[in-house]
């Protein structure tokens, strides 16, 4: 199991800044490209954004519980120096779902909105990049 805990550590960075790269950078683009209308490719790339977040929350807590333990101090002092990534990208995704996604669907100031979701998915992506670093050095 002590072999293990490292391996799930990285596992779970390199899903969520992966699933991260993929849907953002890859798959909604696509959508919006290939898709018969700019509605219907916004309405699956909500989709893919919530299904996003709830992997972005199940690898961060992963992290974290990994940070919490004991069993192998030398991944426990990476994820514990990568915990600001991990925490600031957990609260970036939950800020996207519930703070931003709600004014995109609704129309309000859209390019507002889609401009600070999309610097916030930045972000996010890049604190899911430090952590993964961090817990490869």
């Amino acid at each position: 199991m002590q072999a293990l805990l490292p391996m799930l550590a990285v596992w779970a960075a390199a899903l969520w800044w992966g699933s991260l790269t993929t849907v953002g950078f890859w798959v909604v683009p696509m959508l919006f490209a290939n898709l018969p209308s700019p509605a219907i490719a916004g309405n699956m790339a909500a989709h893919l954004f919530a299904a996003q977040t709830w992997v972005a929350l199940a690898c961060g807590l992963v992290l974290l519980l990994v940070a919490r333990s004991n069993r192998s101090l030398t991944l426990a002092n990476k994820a514990r120096a990568a915990l600001f990534f991990i925490v600031g990208g957990m609260l970036l995704a939950l800020l996207s779902q519930w703070g931003v996604a709600p004014r995109i669907v609704a129309h309000d100031n859209l390019a507002l909105w889609h401009s600070v979701g999309t610097a916030l998915y930045v972000l996010e992506w890049l604190c899911a990049g430090m952590t993964f670093k961090k817990l490869l050095d």
